[in-house]
């Protein structure tokens, strides 16, 4: 019943437009970084979020019978070039997808004034969950603070972590920096050593020092928070060094096919935390080789889209476009306002049933989100490099609510007073 329901609700929308003259387009800029030193790991999303919407466009007709202008303005991951690309945009978008968390910290400010909803899928500041505070931004369907709760809670269920010694080595970045708040109180709570290692920006690519102190450490275990180039020096280094690569897990944005490929055999046992999996069985797979590669409409490849990273893209936009059509039904009207979106968004549901209307089971869990719950929260998966791809190595993993959600809380309502005069939705319930 609920699938004739939304099938419905689709044919509504669509007749709504059929009359008229078909618009131009609703703007959603990508604040993209195909070049610089994240290009390996940015050039797979870019082209899995470009090609979901080239998808919606050539198979559906865009979405709700109007058509998405998914622009890419290029930031490098340059924070500077990122606030360039906001301000040239931000004029005619519904949506700004900064693609930095650092970015997103210099846009998030701006949200109250300007009212373009932030999408920043599994990444920016983690208590961006509490829409109570943070009314036009969104960092579905995981947080950072969900992510190192799970590969805490994976890492506890491997055996007690008491006594225990975790290096943390990450990325000397706001993107790197971000889950210290849960992982602090984490070890404090569960008796563990956290030792951080920090990387700067010029040593990505010689961790040397680094990993010289991780050996000196000898840690029970490695948690990476990398990112573009850091990531295959991290993992070379660990080979190089014999570090036993079952110990060392990553964020999701340290899963990355490309960097595993380059030790092979010798990473295996690498870990990874996932919310999102490719399937190749998919039928949105079969419908972007028709409508996409074919037509040569992509600037991917074959080996590439079997690929983690180029799966989260197409997750990415999924997310995206699930909120215009939302908003779309919701608002009567196919040429939606930001504020419009910003309502789809906070009312997403996405479910089994409407994975398998999407064609995309099995690629990313279930989540819902609320007026009050800006992420989703949605769990992951454990991921497993076996010599040439990543696999599942654990059932659905949920993150710590109990822990997090105070934390969020505080540290939303810290950002508000330092930020005042910040205005909260007092009408958002819990």
């Amino acid at each position: 019943m609920k699938t004739l329901t939304k099938l419905a609700g689709a044919a509504a929308l669509g007749a709504l437009m059929a009359g008229g003259a078909m618009a131009e387009g609703l703007y959603t800029p990508n604040l993209a970084y195909r070049t610089g030193p994240f290009a390996a790991t940015g050039i797979p999303l870019m082209n899995g979020q470009k090609d979901y919407m080239e998808l919606m466009n050539a198979r559906d007709g865009g979405i709700g019978g109007i058509a998405i202008d998914f622009d890419e303005c290029e930031t490098g991951y340059s924070t500077e070039k990122g606030v360039e690309c906001y301000e040239k945009t931000k004029g005619k978008a519904i949506v700004t997808q900064p693609w930095s968390t650092g970015i997103t910290l210099q846009v998030l400010p701006k949200t109250n004034v300007d009212e373009i909803p932030i999408l920043a899928p599994g990444y920016g500041f983690s208590p961006m969950a509490d829409g109570k505070v943070f009314q036009w931004a969104f960092n579905i369907p995981l947080s950072y603070w969900d992510g190192a709760s799970i590969l805490i809670k994976y890492l506890g269920s491997q055996g007690d972590l008491s006594g225990k010694k975790i290096a943390f080595l990450h990325l000397d970045h706001p993107f790197g920096k971000e889950p210290l708040p849960y992982l602090e109180a984490a070890a404090e709570a569960q008796g563990f050593e956290l030792v951080p290692i920090p990387v700067g920006l010029k040593e990505m690519q010689n961790q040397s020092a680094q990993w010289l102190q991780i050996r000196r450490e000898r840690p029970d275990y490695v948690i990476m928070w990398g990112w573009g180039a850091m990531n295959a020096g991290a993992i070379t280094e660990a080979v190089k060094t014999k570090f036993p690569m079952e110990n060392m897990l990553g964020v999701w944005w340290a899963g990355h096919d490309a960097d595993l490929k380059i030790v092979g055999d010798a990473g295996k046992g690498y870990k990874s935390v996932s919310w999102s999996f490719p399937n190749p069985e998919a039928p949105i797979m079969a419908d972007l080789q028709k409508y996409v590669v074919e037509p040569g409409k992509t600037l991917s490849n074959a080996e590439e889209m079997s690929g983690v990273f180029y799966s989260r893209g197409l997750v990415i936009s999924m997310v995206l476009g699930e909120g215009i059509r939302v908003a779309q039904e919701h608002a009567g009207k196919a040429e939606i306002s930001p504020a419009d979106l910003r309502w789809g968004l906070e009312n997403l549901d996405i479910t089994e049933e409407r994975l398998e209307e999407l064609g995309m089971t099995g690629m990313v869990p279930p989540f819902s989100t609320s007026c009050n719950n800006h992420t989703g929260h949605s769990g992951g998966w454990i991921l497993e490099w076996d010599g040439e791809k990543f696999v599942k190595a654990s059932d659905l993993i949920m993150p710590d609510s109990d822990m997090i959600a105070p934390l969020e809380e505080k540290a939303a309502m810290d950002y508000a007073e330092a930020n005042q005069p910040w205005p909260v939705n007092e009408e958002c319930g819990g």
